[in-house]
């Protein structure tokens, strides 16, 4: 019957110890911690590649289409912009404005609809600025 009593007892413990530990953790804040992006080896084209994500998710009304926030994102617009607006650090790709607001490196993250940027677009970008971010 001793054995049993400590048994019961050291169960009873450690019980109350499991319940202290997970009674203990709680959760105050989500952190965001964003995967590092999909690294690309395939020649990226801005074009082909870049443009239609850029239509898509940021050249929108009250976005970055013309009249609207820089850079203008437009198709026709798109290239000029971010070249002559200093978003391309072709030296630190990973410096480069544009690459740091899709990374949510500097706040706010784009594009801003609260999903993930589509398609990898930083991925994309990245890969296109180390490729020379030429206008292809």
């Amino acid at each position: 019957m001793v054995i049993n009593k400590k048994i019961i007892s050291l169960t009873g413990t450690i019980f109350a110890i499991a319940s202290l530990l997970i009674s203990g953790c709680e959760k105050d804040t989500t952190v965001y911690v964003p995967l590092e992006p999909a690294v690309i080896t395939k020649t990226v084209f801005f074009s082909k590649d870049i443009v239609p994500i850029f239509s898509k998710s940021c050249a929108l009304n009250g976005c970055h289409a013309a009249g609207g926030h820089n850079p203008t994102l437009t198709s026709e617009l798109a290239y000029n912009s971010l070249i002559n607006g200093n978003y391309i650090n072709k030296t630190s790709p990973e410096k480069s404005l544009l690459y740091k607001r899709l990374t949510g490196a500097i706040s706010p993250a784009m594009p801003t609809s609260g999903s993930p940027n589509p398609s990898n677009i930083e991925g994309l970008v990245l890969a296109w600025i180390k490729q020379g971010a030429k206008k292809n």
